[in-house]
């Protein structure tokens, strides 16, 4: 009885650490898309139209099922750092990003609209996914 339950002890001790249940192969699927998600990332940080944080919070989920090292490197990062432990503990966005988020949508939705002229359901459509996106960030604790 005893060596069955050191058994489910090891089981479920190697489940909780991501890196030790996911395999080589795996790891490095996450390394290489943690590596493009934070390419993404700095390119966002020099578009407007493009976000930077939510792609750093993937490549920092990624990197920790592949690579510490990469993950602490996001993690103490001098300008994402705070924002990526902040979401990590609490799910929290700060307020001066969200205000971002918000001219951010704006820009982007009269861009679209003054250049491209688009019909009504399209404007529409538009409109809710960035309400929604906006809706989702406003929620989020500060």
């Amino acid at each position: 009885m005893i060596a069955d339950e050191q058994s489910f002890g090891a089981a479920v001790a190697t489940a909780v650490d991501p890196r030790a249940a996911t395999s080589r192969m795996m790891r490095c699927v996450f390394l290489v898309l943690g590596i493009g998600l934070v390419a993404l990332g700095f390119v966002g940080a020099f578009l407007p139209v493009l976000p930077t944080t939510p792609f750093l919070i993937l490549a920092a989920a990624c990197f920790a099922r592949s690579s510490p090292r990469l993950e602490n490197w996001l993690l103490q990062h001098p300008r994402f750092g705070s924002l990526l432990r902040g979401w990590r503990e609490r799910g929290a966005i700060p307020a001066k990003a969200k205000l971002m988020a918000l001219g951010g949508t704006a820009i982007g939705f009269a861009g679209f609209w003054f250049g491209s002229h688009p019909g009504p359901w399209l404007t529409a459509a538009v409109a809710l996914l960035m309400l929604t996106g906006l809706t989702y960030v406003f929620t989020r604790p500060s």
